[in-house]
């Protein structure tokens, strides 16, 4: 397995419309009512950069597609061979999970969620985030998220202070994220950045990202270097939680190195990911 040929890190990605609260909504707004509704986004955005885009506490940072974007991915050559999950293939070759509520449900540019999926145990968890607002992107199935307070509580014993960037994310949501990408920058660009709907990892809700309180190096490279990525990597698994994307496995994951983004699976898994040093392909391949 490889990563696709073309240099991720050199492609421009537009803005982020879901950087800003409520701003995919916008987008589908500007799309349904001609010009007028077009010039009220783009007033929007218009005062959003004359106040500096986002204060802290408030939103997720801008990311473009490198490797510190939480959407950044490259394809794998070929899906995981014998994964339990799969079910059938559309016309690209992506195979629909036959169990999205398992919690160590395969998501990839090879393994879809269907359409219509939308975890039913969803809650808030009691942990802080670089924003206040009770939306979407801080929502977690309920599992997860009782593991993510444990992690959280464990961290601040040990004098490491988390914040919750962004975790859950829906199929709309999504797809509007990338259909934005894909008008911006064409859909061929547009895969090599960000997840097409249903393949975000995010869709579960079990995966997070995380970044310290002060939100410094949120969501980018030099985050690995923060006592908060050593402690996740070393802690992480006693929660249920494993770094999904870790450095040297991009050929199998498909994604660029990504410390902050972790995803639950339970203590069993997590534990044996761990100790061996395997992905969640990996581990599901050898299953």
């Amino acid at each position: 397995m490889k990563i696709d040929a073309q240099p991720i890190g050199k492609i421009k990605a537009p803005k982020s419309p879901y950087v800003y609260p409520g701003y995919a909504s916008l987008i589908i707004f500007s799309k349904a009512g001609g010009t007028m509704n077009k010039t009220i986004v783009s007033l929007f955005m218009a005062v959003t950069v004359l106040l500096g885009g986002c204060t802290k506490n408030t939103a997720e940072p801008i990311l473009t597609p490198s490797a510190s974007s939480p959407d950044t991915d490259a394809s794998i050559d070929s899906p995981v061979p014998g994964t339990a999950t799969q079910m059938k293939s559309d016309a690209a070759g992506v195979q629909t999970v036959k169990d999205p509520d398992s919690t160590t449900v395969l998501v990839n540019k090879h393994f879809a969620l269907p359409a219509d999926y939308k975890p039913k145990d969803m809650v808030f968890p009691d942990v802080p985030f670089l924003f206040k607002e009770k939306i979407e992107k801080r929502e977690m199935r309920q599992e997860a998220a009782h593991a993510l307070e444990a992690l959280f509580a464990a961290a601040k014993q040990d004098g490491i202070r988390l914040a919750g960037v962004s975790a859950y994310r829906s199929f709309t949501t999504q797809k509007v994220l990338f259909a934005h990408y894909a008008e911006q920058s064409g859909k061929a660009n547009a895969i090599t950045y960000s997840a097409a709907p249903g393949t975000s990892e995010h869709e579960t809700g079990l995966a997070i990202d995380l970044s310290g309180s002060d939100g410094k190096c949120a969501a980018q490279d030099c985050f690995a270097d923060t006592k908060e990525a050593a402690w996740l990597a070393a802690n992480a698994p006693a929660y249920g939680y494993i770094i999904r994307y870790p450095k040297g496995k991009e050929s199998i994951t498909g994604y660029q190195y990504e410390p902050w983004h972790i995803r639950y699976v339970g203590t069993k898994v997590s534990k044996e990911i761990a100790s061996k040093g395997l992905t969640l392909e990996e581990y599901l391949k050898q299953e």
